[in-house]
């Protein structure tokens, strides 16, 4: 998601995923950023800031820091960049101005390499992933703020209005012109832009020089090189309920993304039914899932098939993965039952 502007509740996104630094995982307790014990002479910069709606934390190793440090105010200054162009919550953006006038004459590169991405999975995965989602999302951030102060559990269905102008193949593309074709439709990248983002952050580090580099925002992360001594970089994933049947996976890699969609991120009623994570193509919270962790070649991929995944269940997500060379999911059950794929990396 990017610039989430709405209240959250449960676990907060960033504690998702963490990067596991230690060697050994410890019965899985106290996850820690990074080491602090680094014998290769390597120099490691760590710095955090608040973008995008959430707490973005970069890591990059090197043996000069003076590069290091000019590096990540960079890779800032570009992540800072595309929030103005990208977020529908900033007035003078590009997806601001296009729901406001239902068209673009001269979209920027980067939207456009978004819209691209998004058709790819909204085509592959039949609609369960769609960009132009937003009038039903407003819906339930409308009746779910109600349903909240009311302590309710049922929230009422969307209009029919809502339902008509959710369809990414109205969202037309010609050259550098986006059109949205239908009456009241408006475009959401909150399931793939901030992929997008870091996926933008690891390519900043490593055009100054960094290859062993760490980004994260809210939950969407990607890594690149391994740690230092050869080590690969190990990330824990939290369970989508605490309790005593909780139990946290770990994914190992040198380099890769990862992101992770859930009912728990925000949700409308207290017994996670109705949730943001909703079906385009029926206009309900999806029912299946709790969460579910993609691994990707990219984040931005990562990000919009975690939702879309996360739409379609375990069963019909796992054969959309298959379409996707280099991803691999990892589902858990309202029930906490968990199935992945035959590769995910756990």
């Amino acid at each position: 998601m990017i610039d989430v502007g709405y209240r959250k509740k449960g676990i907060k996104r960033r504690t998702v995923l963490q990067i596991m630094a230690l060697a050994g995982v410890g019965g899985f307790g106290l996850l820690r950023w990074f080491s602090t014990n680094n014998d290769t002479g390597l120099q490691v910069v760590r710095r955090s800031r608040i973008l995008l709606g959430t707490e973005v934390n970069l890591s990059v190793y090197g043996r000069d820091r003076d590069q290091l440090e000019a590096a990540v105010g960079a890779t800032f200054a570009r992540m800072e960049s595309l929030e103005e162009k990208l977020s529908r919550y900033r007035p003078t953006s590009e997806v601001s101005r296009l729901n406001r006038t239902g068209h673009l004459e001269e979209a920027g590169p980067e939207l456009l390499a978004i819209l691209q991405t998004a058709a790819l999975v909204s085509a592959k995965s039949d609609g369960a992933f769609d960009v132009t989602m937003l009038p039903l999302l407003d819906h339930y951030e409308q009746q779910g703020a109600a349903a909240d102060a009311a302590k309710l559990f049922t929230l009422p269905e969307p209009p029919e209005e809502a339902r008509r102008a959710v369809d990414h193949r109205a969202l037309r593309v010609d050259g550098r012109r986006v059109t949205l074709a239908r009456p009241g439709m408006s475009v959401t990248l909150d399931g793939i832009g901030k992929g997008y983002i870091v996926d933008q952050g690891v390519a900043a580090l490593v055009e100054h020089g960094c290859n062993q580099v760490y980004v994260e925002a809210g939950g969407d992360l990607a890594v690149r090189g391994g740690k230092a001594g050869g080590e690969p970089w190990r990330i824990g994933l939290r369970p989508p309920r605490s309790g005593p049947a909780a139990k946290m996976a770990v994914v190992a890699a040198d380099t890769m993304a990862v992101a992770t969609s859930g009912d728990y991120f925000h949700y409308f009623s207290p017994d996670f039914r109705h949730h943001h994570i909703i079906d385009p193509r029926v206009g309900f919270s999806a029912q299946e899932l709790a969460s579910c962790t993609v691994t990707a070649p990219d984040a931005a991929l990562a990000d919009a098939l975690a939702t879309a995944c996360m739409v379609l269940g375990p069963g019909e997500g796992s054969e959309l993965l298959t379409r996707f060379p280099g991803c691999e999911g990892y589902f858990v059950g309202k029930d906490l039952t968990v199935s992945r794929t035959p590769g995910f990396p756990a």
